[in-house]
């Protein structure tokens, strides 16, 4: 199973780009899937190949040297499937981890901060109702307000303070 590529976008089987987090892991698991069924067949192949292994030593043991012969070509072809198998397993558990890799990426992109969001929540904890962002709005407003008048006033006295000599 070589490093799929899927012709209409030209992207690894392995790249999770443009997934959210919730479909890559499906997708992983779907990988996951295969190599399991995959590793089922290894083991399948393997008990099969060493049956035939038994039947090449009964055969060489009873002098019935045509089937030992027979019965070697079928345990090399089993041979043969097994590396395949093998091949494939390797390469679906790099897949994966390459994939288990990307994860935490599509998870923090899914993280963001809703403002609009985060201010009706804010608003909320104040006590106020969701729509109620003008009088909010207006009351930052004159609280901002009445703080520089406030500044302007100390300051201003300060000013006055130092004008007559005296000390602050």
């Amino acid at each position: 199973m070589e490093n799929l590529i899927d012709e209409k976008t030209e992207k690894a089987a392995d790249d999770l780009s443009g997934m959210n987090a919730a479909s890559a892991k499906d997708y992983i698991f779907q990988f996951i899937s295969t190599l399991k069924l995959t590793e089922k067949n290894l083991a399948e192949l393997s008990e099969t190949r060493k049956k035939w292994e038994g039947r090449i030593e009964l055969a060489l043991s009873r002098n019935a040297a045509k089937l030992a012969e027979d019965g070697e070509k079928e345990a090399a072809r089993i041979r043969e499937k097994e590396k395949i198998l093998e091949n494939e397993i390797a390469e679906l558990k790099a897949q994966i981890e390459k994939m288990k890799g990307q994860l935490p990426g599509l998870a923090a992109r899914e993280r963001g901060i809703d403002p609009d969001l985060l201010e009706q929540e804010l608003l909320i904890a104040q006590g106020r109702l969701p729509g109620d962002e003008e009088t909010a709005k207006t009351e930052r407003e004159l609280a901002a307000l009445e703080k520089d008048t406030q500044a302007d006033a100390a300051l201003e006295a300060l000013k006055a303070k130092m004008k007559n000599g005296e000390r602050p």
